[in-house]
């Protein structure tokens, strides 16, 4: 990983939950978009996974972790909460 300059997502050996919320949601999104289709192009499957993200994970999809709230609207309440720069 030094050598290409790569830095690790990980933190200190056996933290699984690092990475837990992501695992969860690559799972979410090729169960529920990417086993149920074919794409023909990579720019076919981007544009599609764009979609499914911006508008039904993050606007649609409430999640426990964050109170129930939608991912979009959690950032934006956190987002007003911080103090101006």
């Amino acid at each position: 990983m030094r050598q290409w300059g790569v830095t690790p997502s990980m933190s200190r050996k056996g933290n699984c939950s690092d990475t837990a919320l992501m695992e969860s949601f690559w799972g979410m999104l090729k169960n529920e978009l990417v086993h149920h289709r074919r794409y023909d192009t990579r720019e076919q499957a981007r544009r599609g996974i764009t979609e499914y993200i911006e508008t039904f994970y993050d606007r649609q999809c409430r999640h426990s972790r964050l109170g129930n709230c939608f991912p979009a609207a959690f950032a934006q309440e956190w987002a007003r909460q911080q103090p101006a720069a």
